[in-house]
C-alpha cells in the first residue's frame, strides 16, 4: 500500500519512526507531507522517505493553508495513495477538506487526534474555534483514532467518523530509558551550570517554555521550599524563556533553577533526577512524562487529561495551585520511591511503542472496519 503521512510541521514527524519502520517492514511505501520550513528530525531523514513540502500554517486562519490545500489536492491526485494518516488539527482540516470527495475512489483517511483543543475546563474560544471544525471533519474522516480516553468518549459520542477508535499515543521504547546508566555525581558535574553537592534533591522539568506547559507555577512552589537543598533544571526552548529567567532573579533562585535549552541527552537527565514534574495546562498524552516513568523517576503532575492516565491521582495537583504543587513535591519526595516508580513502570507497559505499532497495524488493515 502506498501511504501519505500528513503533519503541518517537519519536528512533528520526530513521534513516528516507529510507524514508518514496521509499515515499511511490512512492504508498504511511505512518503510525508508537511511544512519543511525547518529540517526533518534526524530519525526520520535517516529513513531516505520522500517528502513533500506543503505550505502549512500553525494558525487556523493564516491565507497560506489555503495554498497548502491547493498543493495537497495535486498531492493527493497524484499519488495514488491507499491510505492518508494526518496529525495536528490545521493540517488534518485541510487534509480532510481535500479528501472528502476522493475518497469516493477508495481512498482511506486516517486521523490522529493528539488532544483536541476542546477539553473539560477549556477556554470558550476553544470550543468555539476548533469544536465545530472537528465536528464538520469527522464526517470526512474513515478512522479517527484518539489517544485518551476522555477524547475518546467525546469523539464516539459527538464526532461523526466512519470509525472511532482508542490507541494509547504514538508508543514509547520503554526499553530505551529504562535501561540508561549514568553516574550521577560525574554527569551532573560535566553538564550542569551550577554546583551541585551531594546532598541535593534533583528536580526537573521538560517541556517548551510556553504557557501552555506551565513551569511557573513549579518556580513559583519550589520559592517556598523550606528545610531541603534542591536544584531545579527544566529542558526546553521557547518564547517564555526571557519571563521565567526574569521570574527566577526576582524571586532569588538564580543559583537554584537552571534552564537548559535544548538536549539531546534528555534520558539521563531523567536518570540522575530525583522527581520529574510535569505541571502543564492540556496535554493529549504527555510524552515526556511517559519517558520519566520509563526511566524509573518519581513523578508528579498536573491533573489534566492524559496525565492521569499514566498516574495515580494522589501524585497529581491542580495546575495553578501553587500550594498543592509544593504540597506532592514535599509528600513524593518523603514516599517510599521504589513501590511508586515500579507500580507507575508497570501501568506504562500498555503505552509500550510495539503494543501500540500492533494496535495501529490492526486499525490499518482490518478488513471489517
Amino acid at each position: 500500500m502506498r501511504i501519505l503521512y500528513v503533519t503541518t510541521v517537519s519536528i512533528t514527524m520526530g513521534f513516528f519512526p516507529a510507524h514508518f519502520n514496521m509499515l515499511l517492514e511490512e512492504g508498504h511505501t511511505i512518503e510525508l507531507a508537511c511544512n519543511c520550513e525547518k529540517p526533518l528530525p534526524q530519525s526520520c531523514v535517516d529513513l531516505n522517505l520522500k517528502v513533500h513540502n506543503i505550505s502549512f500554517s500553525r494558525s487556523p486562519f493564516s491565507k497560506s493553508n489555503i495554498v497548502a490545500m491547493k498543493q495537497l489536492e495535486n498531492l493527493i491526485e497524484d499519488g495514488h495513495y491507499d491510505i492518508i494518516h494526518t496529525h495536528t488539527p490545521n493540517a488534518s482540516a485541510c487534509v480532510r477538506l481535500v479528501c472528502r470527495k476522493l475518497r469516493k475512489n477508495g481512498l482511506k483517511v486516517f486521523y490522529t487526534a493528539h488532544g483536541f483543543h476542546f477539553y473539560k475546563g477549556a477556554p470558550l474560544k476553544n470550543w468555539l474555534v476548533y469544536y465545530p471544525v472537528e465536528w464538520l471533519c469527522a464526517h470526512w474522516t474513515d478512522t479517527l483514532i484518539t489517544i485518551n480516553q476522555e477524547d475518546f468518549e467525546r469523539a464516539k459520542k459527538h464526532m461523526h467518523a466512519k470509525n472511532v477508535v482508542y490507541i494509547p499515543g504514538v508508543g514509547i521504547n520503554i526499553e530505551k530509558f529504562s535501561n540508561v546508566s549514568v553516574n550521577k555525581a560525574e554527569f551532573l558535574l560535566e553538564n550542569s551550570p551550577v554546583s551541585v553537592s551531594d546532598d541535593d534533591m534533583i528536580l526537573l522539568s521538560v517541556g517548551e517554555l510556553i504557557e501552555r506547559k506551565n513551569h511557573e507555577s513549579v518556580i513559583k512552589a519550589l520559592a517556598k521550599i523550606k528545610d531541603r537543598n534542591w536544584k531545579y533544571f527544566i529542558c526546553g526552548e521557547g518564547a517564555l524563556r526571557n519571563h521565567l529567567e526574569m521570574l527566577v532573579q526576582d524571586i532569588g533562585l538564580t543559583d537554584k533553577v537552571v534552564f537548559l535549552g535544548y538536549r539531546k541527552d534528555v534520558a539521563k537527565w531523567y536518570a540522575v533526577s530525583n522527581l520529574f514534574v510535569f505541571p502543564s495546562f492540556q496535554e493529549g498524552l504527555p510524552v515526556a512524562l511517559m519517558e520519566a516513568i520509563a526511566s524509573k523517576t518519581l513523578v508528579i503532575c498536573s491533573n489534566v487529561r492524559g496525565n492521569v492516565e499514566l498516574i495515580s491521582e494522589e501524585f497529581t495537583f491542580h495546575p495553578t495551585d501553587v500550594s498543592e504543587i509544593l504540597e506532592k513535591i514535599e509528600f513524593a519526595l518523603s514516599s517510599p520511591k521504589d513501590v511508586i516508580v515500579e507500580n507507575n513502570y508497570n501501568n506504562l507497559r500498555k503505552f509500550d511503542v510495539l503494543s501500540v505499532n500492533e494496535l495501529l497495524k490492526k486499525t490499518y488493515f482490518d478488513k471489517t472496519r
